[in-house]
């Protein structure tokens, strides 16, 4: 029996970044894995719809050549060869963690993980089986894609992101049930591919979470890709019949191809032996404190684990926060997911960070909001891409940032910028006077900076009466 400072169950983006963390700062690490390194996110989530979105993006931009001058003759698109390029984007990456596995000398053990008692591992494959002795263990084995019983009736035309992100032939028509960011991500990208798309959400609004104005923006995206979009309305029914027939309660019936449920991700607590540990659990979700220590003393879980926000830089920063703790080193505080900025890659992008209006409006706290349109910029004029929104949020007692929603080309990147200025305490007043090169979209945050003081350069204004 092998002893260690520090195990690692899953080698996802949580868990390989804790291994590493620790490695380098001089702990003896293992790390268990069941699968394949980088987790759901490099070979079923982040990584792989990135792909095909940049794929979908391309596809997007040929039917706007024309506005440019540039004509271009019958476009042929090859999903095989999408999925190829796809499949080549993960490879390389999985090469890259494998490196950073083994040149940080930690030891990679491929297996099922049950955890025996604190600080006992107990590693199962078919013929081998080995136990491991760690003075503490990191529980980073994620999540998975929710598929409700009574979606079954479709068989093999019914789909979680897990199947869709491999399928070799796209389907003529498909209905997505779902409209969080899986379900709006994958129905703009299939719909760029040519696939007659039908999108049902049972809440009013897609991207229920997110700020109003700029969720109008990215279902106006989504419908000039043509798909339809249904909300307030439930799946009451599925049956198999030469594809999928679906009803609703409201008496509509739909009939599509194949189904895609996006209906949220599960923690993977089961087969970890953690109520026999006397792990807590909510659910199937890993209760932590905020050094991510589970209810037994030196037993930690990170990320999709522990049912937080389920994201993968969210992973990586609780994997942070425990190996601190963990080797006694100062480390990022836990408070600091407020800070973390999420991505929704529709077309056009939405990016969130901190709070959004509604939240503030709903607990009575008084903000100031500052705005600024894409069409108002000049870089997003030239390229062909002025519908968007950048929104700031700031408390209105001391001016300082608390959120930002950015809807539009590039919201992915801009939002880095608010991030920081939120996490450094600055005021709106002060992001304000930072010199931004021109043209560019990042201007538009310093636009929307000065509206909070009505001091937006190309915005207008009314004069004051008198």
């Amino acid at each position: 029996m092998k002893a260690y400072d520090l195990a690692v169950v899953g080698a996802g983006p949580g868990g390989y970044v804790a291994a590493l963390r620790a490695a380098r700062h001089g702990a003896r690490v293992c790390l268990v894995e069941r699968d394949r390194l980088g987790g759901t996110c490099l070979h079923r989530g982040c990584i792989p719809t990135k792909a095909l979105h940049a794929t979908a993006q391309r596809l997007a931009m040929l039917k706007d050549c024309a506005q440019h001058g540039i004509r271009v003759g019958e476009v042929a698109f090859d999903p095989n060869q999408a999925m190829a390029r796809k499949d080549a984007v993960v490879q390389r990456l999985e090469q890259g963690i494998a490196g950073l596995v083994r040149q940080g000398g930690v030891d990679l053990l491929h297996g099922d993980a049950m955890l025996e008692a604190p600080g006992r591992l107990r590693v199962r494959r078919p013929g081998w089986s080995a136990l491991v002795r760690a003075d503490a263990v990191v529980l980073a084995t994620g999540s998975r894609a929710v598929r409700p019983g009574f979606l079954d009736a479709g068989g093999k035309n019914v789909l979680t992101s897990d199947e869709i992100l491999v399928m070799q032939d796209l389907p003529s028509s498909l209905l997505v049930v779902g409209g969080g960011y899986i379900g709006c991500e994958l129905a703009g990208i299939l719909a760029c591919f040519g696939v007659e798309v039908t999108l049902v959400e049972q809440r009013d609004h897609l991207l229920e979470s997110q700020d109003r104005d700029a969720v109008r923006t990215v279902a106006e995206g989504l419908r000039r890709l043509g798909v339809e979009i249904i909300t307030g309305a439930r799946i009451r029914q599925v049956e198999e019949h030469a594809g999928i027939r679906a009803f609703l309660d409201d008496g509509r019936r739909l009939q599509t191809d194949q189904l895609l449920a996006a209906l949220g991700r599960s923690p993977n607590s089961a087969g970890l032996g953690l109520a026999e540990a006397g792990v807590s659990l909510d659910g199937a979700a890993v209760q932590v404190d905020e050094h991510m220590q589970t209810s037994v003393p030196g037993v930690y879980a990170i990320g999709d684990l522990t049912g937080s926000t389920m994201l993968a830089h969210v992973a990586m920063h609780h994997a942070e926060v425990a190996v601190a703790r963990i080797l006694g080193m100062q480390g990022p505080d836990l408070g600091a997911d407020a800070q973390v900025p999420s991505v929704v890659f529709t077309q056009p992008e939405l990016a969130r960070v901190g709070v959004t209006e509604a939240d503030c409006r709903a607990r009575g706290q008084s903000v100031a909001i500052g705005r600024f349109a894409y069409r108002a910029n000049g870089k997003a004029l030239c390229d062909g891409a002025g519908d968007g929104l950048v929104k700031l949020v700031a408390d209105a007692s001391n001016g300082r940032l608390i959120g930002a929603v950015i809807v539009g080309a590039g919201a992915s990147t801009i939002v880095a910028e608010v991030a920081a200025a939120i996490k450094a305490g600055m005021t709106a007043r002060q992001l304000g006077t930072v010199v931004h090169a021109h043209p560019t979209l990042s201007e538009m945050v310093q636009e929307a900076a000065r509206d909070l003081d009505r001091e937006a350069i190309h915005k207008p204004y009314k004069k004051d009466a008198g």
